[in-house]
């Protein structure tokens, strides 16, 4: 007992600090209950903060970020022909982050906005910095806008000089970041970069200032190019070169500096030199382009068939040859491939923005007076027919048609010539002769499979005067023609869109046309390669030698239009001279004026592709004494005593008695004998050896296939009895 009594001083302790412990437990439990409390109230605070702050972004009123862009139309491997402005006449180009060099984006975001790829719009920590040195030193030091607040500010184009307007330019630059992604954002900027005058955009920037496209820059075009957007004014290297010059080589010291490059490139890139003057963008196939961009209002980029360096060659020879004829003659030059129809090269005038020569006037598609150059159709049209040969003969006399008169160029007269001649010499009279056999309606019903439309005067029936120019068609018409003749016959549709399909009107042609327009065979391929045979003799005005391209020439009533049309084995072409206002130019004929430029712009092409060769079912003649006696003469109901009419009883028109022909049997092709008929009623049977073939209803005529070489007596029985026939040696 004695010693629970006597406790010591520790025991004492102990037990106060037990009493102690127990009297403030309460007040601790109070004390964490407050804290729970503040904190939780903490929290939901910063949540609601949140909330607003989330809320706010969300409200904010975002400007279109898909502004307008410069229509662009590319040649068939993508090089820029011609962009067009926007609204404003601002150059703003697209562009995609693929196209752009990687060492310009690598400095852009090294300058503008280090952390780019990791903020959410706005870097606090370059706002803070900013505001720091601005306070300490009064004036602006460094810029905390981020790329994505820039491309706000580009894209909202107010201010944000005040509080007001930057907070605006944070609060978009948080929404847009939750719109678009970091290459989208990054997109935006290089579309919307100012870089001088009217230029928006590294692309524009790049073309203007550098002469290039943004995907391939030195490490000096790269930093001068980030350099100008930070005071595109100021810094115009046509204005201020030193300015320039020292914003651009302090982004190259801070790059080597930071190890983006090293001394060599940075040295290199000091001494490069800058551009003193803003290029022009460029303007290849103007006309063209412009109508392909109207055509389709609503594509950005248009991809054509014409080869940018072919055109640019061409587009120099055009201003070359169009010096010596004055200030108000134009040219135009039209040049494609007759394979698949594609237009490699398009000039619609010797200088589009040429005001004296019209040079807004697109002359490729403008109707004009073809002269002589529709004459290679009549006589194909003839060989058709089976009512001559190359080497026939026929009159060049004075003669009248109707109350017609006809007389050639030069008012002179060569009395009988072959039609060889003829063609090459451009006579008029034995085209009148030839024409009225054929009929001219036939020869528009043809203009018009090649995919022509001719326009005729006061809309009259057509006339013998249209074989001599007294019809309207345009230079894009004749290249029809001539390519159809270069395919051996067959019409061929010419595109200027490259990602056309074919027959959905490559040239703008409206889709119910193309049943009609540019379908089907214009000439049999026979009737072509004679015409082409001839054509490929034309002498030559000294350019180039004979027989390596086919051509010819034509000149208009009163001097108005020289034309000049060819082609070789590849590639078909127009050439048109003239005023575009129609006046007369004295002296303007196409071989002289419109000849040499056709053949030189074929020159430019390289080593010309060899004519296509002879098809089967050719008649084989050097002179007029290898042909049949029939065909010894041109054939004609004029020349046989006729009146115009054909004869009552039915006539073999082709192969005519005693031919040799052709098929390639000696070499094993199987070839068929095409067989004509002319007069008589239909039906017409055929027979071979007299075994029939064939039996046509309506048409005049059949195919034949022979056993072999050797001689045939062709025969045919029209349906009212009457025959004819014709022996023949085929091989």
């Amino acid at each position: 007992m004695e010693t629970s009594r006597s406790s010591g001083p520790l025991t004492r302790g102990w037990r106060s600090e037990v009493r102690g412990s127990v009297e403030t437990s309460p007040r601790l439990a109070f004390r964490l209950r407050i804290t729970a409390l503040l904190a939780g109230l903490s929290a939901s605070l910063l949540a609601l903060a949140w909330l607003g702050v989330d809320a706010w972004i969300a409200g904010a009123e975002l400007p279109d970020v898909h502004p307008p862009t410069s229509t662009l139309v590319l040649d068939r491997k993508g090089e820029l022909l011609r962009p067009f402005t926007v609204e404003g006449g601002r150059w703003r180009l697209a562009v995609a982050l693929g196209e752009v060099d990687p060492e310009y984006l690598r400095l852009l975001q090294f300058v503008e906005d280090r952390r780019f790829r990791a903020h959410a719009g706005v870097d606090v920590r370059a706002l803070l910095r900013a505001a720091w040195q601005w306070a300490t030193q009064g004036h602006i030091v460094s810029g905390g806008s981020t790329l994505t607040m820039q491309a706000v500010r580009l894209l909202d184009g107010r201010s944000t000089r005040h509080l007001g307007g930057k907070l605006r330019q944070i609060r978009a630059a948080l929404a847009l970041e939750r719109q678009l992604s970091k290459d989208e954002i990054l997109t935006l900027y290089l579309t919307l970069a100012p870089y001088g005058g009217n230029l928006e955009g590294i692309h524009a920037a790049a073309i203007a200032w550098l002469g290039k496209e943004p995907g391939r820059l030195t490490t000096a075009e790269a930093a001068l190019l980030v350099a100008l957007p930070q005071a595109p004014e100021a810094r115009r290297p046509d204005r201020d070169r030193g300015a320039a010059q020292r914003a651009r080589d302090v982004i190259l010291q801070r790059a080597q500096a930071a190890g983006l490059i090293d001394g060599l490139a940075l040295r290199a890139a000091l001494a490069e030199p800058l551009p003193r003057v803003r290029r022009s963008f460029p303007m290849l196939a103007a006309h063209l382009a412009e109508r392909q961009r109207a055509a389709h209002p609503g594509r950005h980029r248009l991809r054509l068939t014409i080869d940018a360096e072919l055109q640019r060659r061409l587009e120099r020879l055009v201003a070359e040859r169009v010096q010596p004829f004055g200030d108000k003659v134009s040219i135009a030059l039209l040049l494609a491939r007759h394979a698949d129809g594609e237009v490699l090269v398009s000039i619609g005038s010797a200088d589009p923005i040429a005001v004296e020569r019209q040079g807004y006037v697109d002359m490729t598609r403008a109707p004009r007076s073809p002269g002589s150059t529709l004459k290679p159709l009549i006589y194909g049209l003839a060989f058709e027919d089976g009512i001559a040969h190359p080497e026939s003969l026929i009159e060049d006399r004075p003669s009248a048609f109707a109350g017609y008169v006809p007389t050639n160029f030069d008012r002179e007269f060569q009395g009988t010539v072959t039609l060889r001649r003829a063609l090459q010499r451009s006579l008029n009279i034995p085209a009148i002769t030839l024409l009225d056999a054929v009929g001219p309606a036939r020869l528009v019903a043809r203009l018009r499979r090649a995919g022509a439309r001719p326009a005729l005067p006061n809309l009259s029936p057509p006339g013998l005067a249209i074989g001599l120019g007294g019809v309207g068609v345009t230079l894009t018409d004749l290249v029809r023609l001539y390519a159809a003749l270069a395919r051996g016959g067959q019409a061929v549709e010419l595109r200027e869109i490259k990602d056309a399909a074919v027959g959905s009107g490559g040239l703008g042609v409206p889709r119910e046309f193309s049943p009609v327009l540019g379908s089907g065979r214009v000439l049999d391929a026979r009737a072509a390669w004679y015409v082409s045979s001839i054509l490929s003799g034309v002498p030559t005005p000294g350019v180039a030698r004979a027989g390596s391209i086919a051509f010819k020439t034509g000149t208009s009533y009163g001097y108005r239009d020289a034309w000049a049309l060819g082609f070789d084995g590849r590639h078909v072409a127009g050439v048109w001279v003239g005023r575009p206002d129609g006046a007369p130019v004295p002296g303007l004929i196409g071989i002289d004026a419109a000849a040499p430029i056709l053949l030189e712009a074929f020159a430019r092409l390289g080593p010309p592709t060899p004519l296509a060769p002879a098809p089967p079912g050719i008649l084989l003649a050097s002179s007029r004494s290898d042909l049949p006696p029939p065909m010894r003469r041109v054939r004609t109901a004029a020349s046989q005593g006729g009146l115009g009419s054909a004869p009552d009883r039915p006539e073999i028109a082709y192969p005519p008695e005693g031919a040799r022909v052709d098929l390639g049997l000696s070499s094993g092709r199987a070839a068929d004998l095409v067989v004509k008929v002319r007069g008589g009623v239909p039906p017409f049977t055929w027979l071979a050896n007299g075994a029939p073939f064939s039996r046509v209803p309506f048409g005049r005529s059949a195919r034949w296939t022979p056993d072999g070489p050797g001689f045939v007596t062709l025969s045919v029985i029209d349906g009212q009895g009457g025959a004819a026939q014709a022996t023949v040696f085929v091989e």
